[in-house]
């Protein structure tokens, strides 16, 4: 953004002021390049199957004990030993590979009023 002020003003101030606008932009636009380069690679990644841990998903096939979960908008494979029926929601409890292993998410957690 301050790259762009930095050429406006170098076209549209007078002579000696419009090489000084125009320095001061650049200097602005490089401090600006600095301050996001070192924000972004402050954070830590998160990516991959290992942040679906703890997650709830909707059964998309039946898992018996084989299925697919529908997660974040997108279908996994999934396992879950205690079976789960369609439309059913399950927790993600850890992954094999690509293969989620989920449990049935129980009544009483899924009803049960946030505690204060």
């Amino acid at each position: 953004m301050f790259f762009i002020v930095a050429l406006v003003l170098l076209f549209l101030l007078p002579w000696p002021w419009n090489v000084v606008g125009f320095v001061a932009g650049l200097i602005a636009f490089v401090g600006e390049v600095l301050f996001w380069n070192r924000k972004v690679r402050r954070g830590r990644k998160t990516v991959g199957a290992q942040t679906l841990i703890g997650k709830t998903a909707t059964v998309a096939s039946p898992c018996s004990p084989d299925g697919q979960v529908r997660i974040s908008g997108e279908i996994w494979a999934a396992r879950c030993s205690g079976g789960a029926g369609l439309g059913e929601t399950v927790t993600v409890v850890d992954r094999d590979g690509l293969t989620l292993v989920v449990e049935r998410t129980r009544v009483e957690d899924a009803e049960a009023p946030p505690e204060r």
